[in-house]
């Protein structure tokens, strides 16, 4: 329930009790969401959660100095926040920070969903500018060549991630502390090596798999062909899959290189948007100058063009970051861009007459 009262002085207090036999973190997320309502002249606000004969206060914020005695049930002297981070009960404890935010669980789901479409949409506005010189297929040999419409892929995209988020908040609730504290980062280089962890582990799951959807037809003809309709790779299609590919590749691949790499829910916030990011750049269908992409990684919009057309289809299987699996067992196609005529570029094979090999088969 929730008891609003305002005190003698300037100051006024939320009182928020809540009774019943819920989990901590059912209450502490409940407390957030309650927060969110707190009217912003409020100056100070008390909030208890009661847990089984509990009680935890959580700070808002002073604006009349920075301290404060709370009355009632609150003993303890309320001190200034970062004080009040390192204590419990009289003085906060580290559930401030879950009243205060979204936890890491929830903005490592969506935030990766929320660059997709925000990098995505760069592209989208850069399609209609003058680039020509820069495309790697002419302008509209999309709506030419591709077999579905963008909205069917907008659609599709969505209902991929509709997966990806069920199957996230899954992981994070399976493997999640009750107790509401959050893990402490390690240092800046552990995180390093995480991310490269998750790096190869990422592209190792995604090259067998990407490999065996090629070489079973059946799983090809019923699932990965939906991802080569699109002929002519652009942005917002990097993830247009069938849903059981997606979940496969992509969802499944994420959760074993987040738990293969020992990353906390924080640092999956930044490797699963990075790892978005090169995937939309690796189907974005444009070779710009400039881009740090195409100078750290020799995997990039050019390379698995390859692959979408249909004397590559057999190689370029690496995805999204590094090829040393195709080099190493035999599927790399090496390329050259070249000046097309009438304007842009084109990836072209090396090895034509493998290239014609393949095409054939």
């Amino acid at each position: 329930r929730l008891v609003l009262s305002d005190s003698a002085d300037k100051n006024a207090f939320l009182w928020l009790q809540l009774f019943g036999t819920a989990s901590r973190t059912a209450h502490l997320r409940f407390l957030a969401a309650a927060l969110a309502l707190v009217p912003s002249p409020l100056d100070l606000c008390c909030v208890w959660a009661q847990d089984l004969g509990f009680f935890h206060p959580f700070y808002l914020r002073p604006r009349f100095g920075t301290s404060f005695n709370c009355p009632g049930v609150c003993s303890g002297k309320i001190q200034t926040v970062d004080g009040l981070r390192q204590q419990r009960f009289g003085e906060l404890g580290e559930h401030t920070g879950m009243a205060f935010a979204v936890s890491d669980e929830l903005l490592g789901t969506f935030v990766p969903i929320a660059v997709y479409w925000l990098y995505s949409g760069l592209y989208i506005v850069m399609d209609r500018m003058e680039i020509d010189d820069y495309r790697l297929h002419p302008k509209g040999e999309d709506e030419v060549k591709n077999v579905v419409s963008k909205w069917t892929v907008v659609k599709g995209v969505l209902v991929q991630q509709g997966f990806q988020i069920a199957v996230s908040l899954l992981l994070f609730t399976i493997i999640g502390d009750d107790s509401g504290t959050v893990r402490k980062q390690p240092p800046a280089l552990v995180i390093a090596l995480q991310f490269i962890i998750a790096m190869f582990v990422m592209d190792t799951w995604q090259y067998f798999m990407h490999r065996y959807m090629h070489i079973n037809k059946f799983l090809y003809k019923h699932i990965h062909s939906k991802h080569h309709t699109l002929v002519v790779p652009y942005a917002f299609g990097a993830l247009y899959n069938h849903p059981l590919e997606g979940l496969i590749l992509d969802t499944i691949g994420g959760a074993l290189s987040f738990l293969v790499a020992g990353m906390t829910p924080r640092t999956s916030i930044f490797f699963f948007s990075f790892a978005t990011i090169k995937t939309v750049d690796d189907h974005c269908g444009l070779w710009l100058p400039g881009n740090i992409l195409h100078m750290l990684f020799s995997n990039n919009s050019a390379y698995h063009d390859i692959h979408h057309q249909l004397y590559g289809n057999k190689y370029n299987f690496s995805q999204p970051f590094f090829v040393m699996w195709d080099k190493i067992l035999g599927t790399y196609m090496p390329y050259t861009l070249e000046e097309r005529k009438g304007g842009g570029l084109e990836a072209r094979p090396v090895n034509l007459g493998l290239a014609a090999q393949s095409k054939s088969d």
